[in-house]
């Protein structure tokens, strides 16, 4: 009997030691996800968009057994760029609001591909309580950034493409009006020169007041919406997310229309840092992979999302237009040509 006793309480010790083992094996308990953080430098432009996105792919991620989280850090393209190029910085994705930087500073030595994707426009923003904001049209624009007590604002042109884009919408008023625009707003307020169709963009840009200069183009809206500038040259995706006015430029001066590419390289940029000139061109947006990415897997899932009939909604929904079909350069991983086609 005392050995029958022994075995009963080991039969239950063992069926109570497997029960405990199923517990912790229940089918239904879900695996633990992956940890990963994706690193994206992009145009200031693109924080809008990218932020809606990253929401989207975040939850995209986990159905695929991965938490990711996102460090998205804004800035002027050339900036953003140079930081992998100039300072040796990682990151997983780079979108730029222009693709030619992609070509000319990053490929092939910094990246296997670029994809051309998104376009956008040049506009002339303001607010209600902006200086002649009830006179302001596309007809007198210029002459309306002249007048003595009005001051207006764009990017930096050797840090941010919509700063040297803006120089070229003017240049381009010259002769879209046949009036000296260009020397009238920018020749006379800075020391920025222009020889025929070249403009001349010095190290050091100086302003005599008139004329706000900051790193990146989102960086004016604060001083729109507080009154410190009347006018800010943004691209129209801007505007429209931050609810701004605008005045709507001409075809021939707002860098938006492909047909119009012969007309837009009458002007071009030099950038006396870079020693580099920059044509003026339609607006397209770039996107890339850097070969220092450290989750080079995950980033070709996040350019796949993004570049999905789904990313191009997010993009759209914030008045950012995606070119009709993505065109893409290089080594492009095959996972991405399936979704771009």
């Amino acid at each position: 009997m005392h050995n029958g006793g022994k075995m009963k309480r080991f039969i239950v010790l063992l069926i109570l030691s497997l029960m405990l083992c199923g517990c912790a094996q229940h089918p239904e308990q879900k695996p633990e996800l992956k940890k990963i953080t994706l690193i994206i430098f992009h145009a200031g432009s693109l924080s809008k968009p990218l932020e809606d996105l990253s929401k989207e792919f975040k939850e995209y991620m986990k159905s695929k057994g991965y938490d990711v989280e996102i460090r998205t850090e804004s800035s002027g393209s050339v900036d953003a760029v140079r930081k992998i190029t100039d300072l040796g910085r990682k990151a997983d994705v780079i979108a730029v609001a222009d693709y030619l930087l992609l070509r000319g500073m990053m490929y092939p030595k910094y990246t296997d591909f670029y994809i051309a994707f998104a376009t956008n426009e040049i506009v002339l923003a303001y607010t209600s309580n902006s200086k002649y904001a009830n006179e302001i049209d596309a007809d007198n624009w210029y002459d309306i950034l002249t007048k003595e007590n009005v001051i207006f604002g764009f990017s930096d042109p050797n840090r941010d493409p919509c700063g040297y884009r803006t120089l070229m919408a003017i240049k381009l008023a010259d002769y879209r009006y046949g009036k000296n625009v260009f020397k009238e707003l920018i020749e006379n307020n800075t020391n920025i020169k222009a020889e025929d169709g070249e403009i001349l963009v010095p190290l050091e840009i100086s302003t005599n007041g008139k004329i706000v200069i900051r790193p990146k183009s989102v960086e004016l809206l604060g001083l729109l919406e507080s009154g410190t500038i009347d006018y800010a040259f943004e691209y129209k995706s801007v505007a429209l997310q931050h609810n701004l006015k605008f005045v709507e430029l001409p075809k021939e001066i707002n860098l938006k229309d492909p047909e119009l590419k012969k007309h837009y390289a009458k002007v071009n940029v030099f950038l006396e840092f870079k020693n580099k000139t920059i044509p003026a061109k339609p607006i397209v947006y770039g996107v890339a992979i850097p070969k220092n990415a450290e989750h080079r897997d995950s980033a070709i899932e996040f350019l796949k999302f993004m570049l999905s009939e789904k990313g191009r909604k997010i993009f759209e929904k914030n008045y950012q237009d995606f070119l009709p079909k993505p065109i893409a350069f290089g080594s492009v991983p095959k996972e991405i040509t399936e979704v771009i086609g």
